[in-house]
């Protein structure tokens, strides 16, 4: 092998190794909501989040970062966004108002502004809530990454403003499973998808020339269903584990569903639209 040779192979080589170790090359979009890189989709118009936090609110300009750090809450996080708007409470951990704004837009899925859960709760203990903090918040155009710190673990929540697609989860570290509770807003509920059998949940208004049809889904990832009615769910989640949200055809596309795993479990869980979409569901009954 010649001297000129043999920095060509090598470099053919590191380009190889390269492309295979890229973060997110197997990556897969339907399980893994509210990661930084999944949401609305192409066609969906850009989101825009801003988040007040003790009276002060934060909204970065367009391509820049803001963050937060070592803050103690004073009271609930509105977090608003074109798409989507929902509040933190720092007295519980919970999410409450989740809503779609009905902003215009290619992929929105209501008209006018409709709460999908009225509450998302981890149902932690006082102990567990004790000297709740924002140990990091990082805000990015329509991303929110909220992490936050308590004297027993830690929960962290993640929402992209869009209109549809992976856009929301919540993951909990307290050493031992927690229990959350999901409430739909008034007008949805769950319903078991004729087309594919699974648990979806929406308000059965079919889609038209203004809009797609609101379809969603809880969307687990190492938790155990406790319960299911027309308008709760009940989940045990484990430590490392996430209950996330997913709306739109992610919702109903005939996937495998998330693995069991609790660390850096993102990029091995889209598969950004390569499985069958089937048809809409038509006039579906509330469970139960």
């Amino acid at each position: 092998m010649s001297a000129t040779t043999r920095p060509r192979r090598l470099l053919a080589l590191l380009l190889g190794l390269t492309v295979l170790l890229a973060p997110g090359t197997a990556a897969a979009k339907g399980d893994d909501p509210a990661s930084a890189e999944d949401g609305g989709g192409s066609a969906a118009t850009a989101g825009d989040f801003a988040v007040t936090v003790n009276g002060r609110t934060t909204n970065p300009a367009a391509g820049s970062e803001a963050r937060l750090r070592d803050v103690t809450p004073t009271g609930p996080i509105a977090v608003r966004g074109r798409h989507v708007t929902f509040t933190i409470d720092p007295a519980t951990l919970g999410v409450y108002g989740y809503t779609l704004t009905g902003a215009p837009d290619p992929q929105r899925m209501v008209t006018a502004p409709t709460v999908v859960f009225a509450a998302k709760v981890p149902q932690l203990t006082a102990p567990q809530l004790r000297g709740v903090r924002i140990g990091e918040l990082r805000l990015r155009d329509g991303v929110l990454v909220a992490e936050f710190s308590t004297a027993a673990g830690k929960l962290k929540v993640q929402a992209k403003d869009a209109p549809q697609g992976g856009i929301f989860q919540m993951e909990q570290e307290f050493g031992g499973p927690v229990e959350y509770v999901h409430t739909l807003g008034p007008t949805l509920f769950y319903f078991v998808n004729e087309y594919t059998g699974k648990v979806n949940f929406g308000d059965g208004v079919p889609g038209d020339a203004t809009h797609q049809m609101l379809l969603g889904k809880d969307s687990p990832q190492v938790a155990t269903k406790l319960e299911q009615t027309a308008t709760t769910t009940r989940w045990s989640v484990a430590s490392g584990g996430r209950m996330g949200g997913v709306l739109g055809e992610d919702a109903i596309e005939l996937s495998a569903g998330a693995t069991n795993c609790t660390s850096d479990c993102q990029a091995r869980n889209r598969i950004r639209g390569s499985v069958p979409v089937p048809p809409e569901p038509v006039s579906p009954t509330p469970i139960g």
